[in-house]
C-alpha cells in the first residue's frame, strides 16, 4: 500500500462515527396538549388537544441535532363542556372544519441541561405562524418495558409554553377572558421499524 493511501485509511479508521438522528413515531394514544386560561378573574379553564400525528428525529448523543414535527386537528379540542367547544369551533375563534390542523416544526433546539432543551418552532394555528419556545424536559429514554412494544427504544417529554391567543387570531373578549394560555404537552414516542 502506497503511503499516501494508508496515511488516508489510517485517518477514516480514525475519524469519529457520530450516530444519525433516530426517528420515532409519535404515540397518540399517550400524547397530550392541554392548556388553561384564566375566566374573567373567577376562575381557570382548562382543555387539551389529542388526536396527534408526527415524528421525532432524535439524536441521542448530540440532542441539539434533534428536530420534531407534530400535529393535530383542531377539532379534536375538547374542554369538557359541549357548547363551549363549539363556541371555539364558531367565526368567533377558529371557525374551525375537519380539516383545519394545528402544526407545530422545530426550527432549532438549545440544550440547557442533561435533560433540559428549549425547542424553537414554528406554531401554526388558524392559518397564522409564529415562532415560539417549548421548555422541554426529556422525562425517560430506555426500551419499552412490557407487551407488545417490550424492548422498543422509546422516549417520553413534557414541555410548557405561554402563548398570546390573539397572536393567533382567536382573541375574542380579551383581556376579560385572558389573552395568554398556559399550555403543557406530555408525549411518548417509539422508535419507528
Amino acid at each position: 500500500m502506497k503511503p499516501l493511501a494508508f496515511a488516508t485509511a489510517i485517518a477514516v479508521l480514525a475519524t469519529p462515527v457520530f450516530a444519525a438522528p433516530e426517528r420515532y413515531a409519535l404515540d397518540a394514544s399517550h400524547s397530550q396538549v392541554l392548556f388553561s386560561y384564566n375566566h374573567l378573574g373567577y376562575s381557570t379553564t382548562f382543555g387539551m388537544f389529542s388526536g396527534f400525528e408526527g415524528e421525532i428525529m432524535f439524536d441521542q448523543e448530540d440532542p441539539a441535532n434533534s428536530s420534531v414535527t407534530v400535529s393535530m386537528p383542531v377539532m379534536s379540542m375538547f374542554t369538557g363542556w359541549e357548547a363551549r367547544e363549539e363556541h371555539f369551533m364558531s367565526d368567533d375563534f377558529f371557525g374551525a372544519t375537519e380539516d383545519d390542523m394545528i402544526t407545530f416544526s422545530s426550527t432549532s433546539i438549545e440544550v440547557t441541561g442533561d435533560n433540559t432543551a428549549n425547542i424553537t418552532g414554528d406554531l401554526t394555528m388558524n392559518d397564522i405562524t409564529q415562532s415560539v419556545v417549548l421548555e422541554t424536559t426529556l422525562t425517560q429514554s430506555q426500551p419499552f418495558p412490557f407487551g407488545p412494544k417490550e424492548g422498543t427504544p422509546t422516549v417520553g417529554f413534557d414541555a410548557t409554553t405561554t402563548l398570546l391567543r390573539s397572536d393567533f387570531g382567536v382573541g375574542a373578549f380579551a383581556p376579560a377572558v385572558s389573552d395568554e394560555v398556559e399550555v403543557r404537552i406530555s408525549i411518548e414516542a417509539q422508535q419507528a421499524e
